[in-house]
């Protein structure tokens, strides 16, 4: 994202509001100084405005409700499996601040009520953008959807890369992470199972 854009992020997105940009700067010059760096340097004059501006947009999903994308639903005779798979998304780990991204799959049965497929890409993506754990965002997008729709199932995998795994620490550059969270007949029936890691080209 260009400067340009980011700053129209932070004069006009509501969701910024919610952001104290003033102390993240204070505290990103804080850091600068504290790993040895000249934070009046003209690279870096700008740093801890562009950060304060980059966590407002990053984690703007914390001030959303991710429900409100369920809302609109449409009744249909369909009680076959729904599947929207590769959705890419980008988070924040909470344990680092480091990012990881990667693409989530979400499967659910109606039970006689769809919803717009680009609306679960809104709940995925409003969840990532949180300070998060994999493990939580997983269960967080299957409990709304099986809350919202009330679907005969819920399923979804997410793969992502860790960056606080390949960049520092073990350093383990290709390593992923992949989760699941099930609900209704994702859980109980194998069947089910197994076609949705099928569609999606994983092993049962």
């Amino acid at each position: 994202m260009s400067d340009d854009s980011s700053k129209a992020f932070d004069r006009q997105d509501p969701r910024a509001k919610h952001v104290d940009h003033a102390r993240i700067e204070a505290a990103i010059q804080e850091v600068l100084q504290s790993v040895g760096e000249d934070d009046q340097r003209p690279g870096l004059l700008e740093t801890p405005a562009r950060v304060a501006r980059m966590f407002a947009e990053v984690l703007s999903g914390q001030h959303l409700d991710p429900a409100r994308h369920l809302e609109v639903t449409f009744e249909e005779d369909h009680h076959e499996m729904v599947v929207v798979k590769d959705i890419p998304f980008e988070s924040l780990c909470e344990h680092h601040m480091m990012p990881f991204m990667g693409r989530a799959h979400v499967a659910y049965v109606p039970n006689g009520r769809i919803v717009g497929l680009s609306k679960i890409a809104r709940v995925v993506e409003e969840y990532a953008r949180r300070l998060q754990v994999q493990e939580r965002l997983s269960s967080q997008v299957a409990d709304l959807i099986w809350e919202g729709l009330e679907p005969q199932g819920v399923g979804v995998v997410m793969e992502a890369t860790h960056t606080c795994m390949t960049m520092r620490g073990v350093r383990k550059p290709g390593a992923t992470m992949v989760t699941s969270a099930v609900r209704g007949t994702f859980k109980t029936r194998r069947a089910t199972r197994a076609e949705f890691m099928s569609f999606i080209g994983r092993p049962a």
